[in-house]
């Protein structure tokens, strides 16, 4: 199937790596533009090198997904070297710890976990929104989880919350701009194989395999496959929407 993004530009907050480094190979070997933004210059650098000897017209930007500065910045420059901006996919995150029950719980963690997910993904979906308007085409897909939509483990709480604002962002977000050809979606993973799991320990490995229908972890890859549809012209009718891509787990059962 031809998704329909060749000549697209597409930009991913935390694309150096992981689930973003992904997405930009997926929107890329369909003849997107990508550019990645992350904090992380060298690995930034090497990602947009790997893509570039894979034929993907690639770039990057590096700064603080956080940053109002960093953001209009980097949309300005977008538009300034491309004339265009028609993808936005927001996968800047961290991890869950500290991890502590809500009554345990620093509320500087708190508010530094919302700000890394929550507040990055409106700072750079609303900057996106008027490039996209005057264009008529526009894709937005922002990342939840399945801590969100089963209900994250105890002491997960900050993660959690962060993840469910997103998805009442994506929602709202939705119904304010899809008259201007732009959709707003979700995508909530359940484990993905990344970096960050592969530092978790054996036994913790085969909890998370086995309390899974499928019996393995979701692999990025997957999640970028997604990510590509819902940014093609076929997907012009879903918006709104939070995908989950859990193995079917929904449950979140944490023995």
């Amino acid at each position: 199937m031809d998704l329909g993004l060749s000549g697209r530009v597409a930009l991913m907050t935390g694309g150096a790596r992981g689930i973003g480094l992904a997405h930009a190979r997926a929107l890329g070997r369909e003849g997107a533009v990508v550019i990645l933004n992350d904090l992380d210059a060298q690995a930034a650098g090497q990602a947009v090198d790997r893509l570039r000897a894979e034929g993907i017209q690639a770039d990057f930007h590096v700064g603080d997904a956080t940053d109002p500065q960093v953001v209009e910045h980097t949309v300005t420059d977008v538009l300034s070297g491309h004339g265009r901006l028609d993808i936005l996919v927001n996968n800047a995150g961290i991890g869950v710890k500290p991890a502590a029950r809500v009554e345990e719980m620093p509320f500087e963690a708190w508010q530094r976990m919302l700000h890394v997910h929550l507040d990055s993904t409106f700072l750079w979906s609303r900057a996106v929104v008027a490039p996209m308007r005057r264009n008529g085409f526009g894709r937005i897909i922002n990342t939840s989880s399945m801590n969100f939509t089963g209900g994250g483990r105890p002491g997960v709480a900050h993660y959690s919350a962060a993840k469910a604002g997103i998805v009442g962002l994506t929602r709202t977000m939705a119904k304010e701009v899809g008259t201007y050809g732009i959709t707003v979606n979700a995508i909530a993973p359940g484990y993905v194989a990344t970096e960050l799991i592969a530092q978790f320990s054996a036994d913790m490995m085969e909890r998370l395999q086995t309390q899974n229908p499928v019996g393995r972890l979701c692999l990025p890859e997957e999640v970028a496959a997604l990510a590509a549809f819902l940014c093609s012209g076929h997907a012009g009718f879903i918006n709104g929407e939070l995908i989950c891509m859990d193995g079917g787990r929904r449950d979140f059962y944490w023995g």
